[in-house]
């Protein structure tokens, strides 16, 4: 259990997450089992541009009243003096669906970053297990038990099947609709993410953005480099319009990956 009255290095974060944190227990009641921050947080890329990964674990699935109270308390903290509180982005997960993935169990609430997001009822698909790694293997612990009493271990084959089911979906929706990355911002998250991806494909684990990223320069064709290196300028101005040419090379990268996602298709594993 993480006493500090800190949880992160970065102040302004925990004062979002030291609003939260009461909040969500205060709700919860007997039903809390704890709260962890998984992604950028956990994996030691956070910076300006990142969002605050959570996850809170119950002894119950959430619906009803306890569902309206948790709405209502994001929809407040939403609107604190903070930009860091349009960040959230996290989950309410029950101790019986984060111990292993099972589709049966898989509709939770849910809220996403931004100024017009509310906590909702969502599907979390196979790829969920990309969290269950991160917060299993990286996750910090706010208050509750250690995440790894909470979650099976992730096998490496289990995380290339989720990178790869992710990639097919994604990347085809952005091949149909290129003007998705038009923006800066969600054009270089798109290269970050590939990156990651084609790690996680060759090695079968999760690692940082930028050691992802470091690893896709130095391994990939040298036509790559110049594209990764200017994703990490223009993901810091998200509001601006992408270059053209990385754009075009964006769909390039993404055609690559794709291709290179096919030695590692696997049969849908059972569960």
């Amino acid at each position: 259990m993480n006493n500090a009255p800190y949880p992160t290095p970065y102040p302004d974060v925990n004062v979002v997450l030291l609003e939260l944190l009461p909040a969500v227990q205060s709700i919860l009641g007997s039903h809390f089992i704890g709260m962890y921050l998984d992604g950028s947080l956990a994996t030691g890329d956070f910076d300006e541009a990142s969002d605050i990964d959570f996850v809170v674990v119950t002894d119950k699935e959430i619906s009803g009243a306890l569902f309206e109270s948790l709405q209502a308390m994001h929809d407040r903290i939403g609107i604190m003096d903070s930009p860091w509180a349009i960040q959230l982005e996290g989950s309410y997960i029950s101790q019986q669906a984060l111990r292993r993935y099972d589709p049966a169990y898989a509709l939770h609430p849910n809220i996403e970053r931004g100024s017009n997001e509310r906590l909702k009822m969502e599907l979390h698909d196979h790829t969920w297990d990309v969290h269950r790694y991160v917060l299993r293997e990286s996750g910090i612990t706010l208050i509750g038990p250690s995440p790894q009493t909470l979650i099976d271990p992730v096998a490496p084959d289990d995380l290339r099947r989720a990178m790869f089911a992710a990639l097919q979906e994604w990347a085809m929706q952005i091949l149909d609709e290129p003007t998705q990355i038009d923006g800066w911002g969600y054009q270089t998250y798109s290269v970050l993410s590939l990156c990651r991806i084609l790690y996680t494909l060759q090695y079968g684990t999760i690692v940082s953005k930028p050691c992802a990223a470091r690893w896709a320069q130095e391994t990939l064709e040298k036509t790559w480099e110049p594209l990764i290196e200017r994703a990490w300028v223009g993901r810091h101005n998200p509001g601006l319009k992408a270059p053209a040419d990385d754009v075009t090379a964006t769909l390039d990268l993404i055609r690559y990956t794709l291709e290179y996602s096919q030695k590692f298709k696997m049969p849908a594993n059972k569960r």
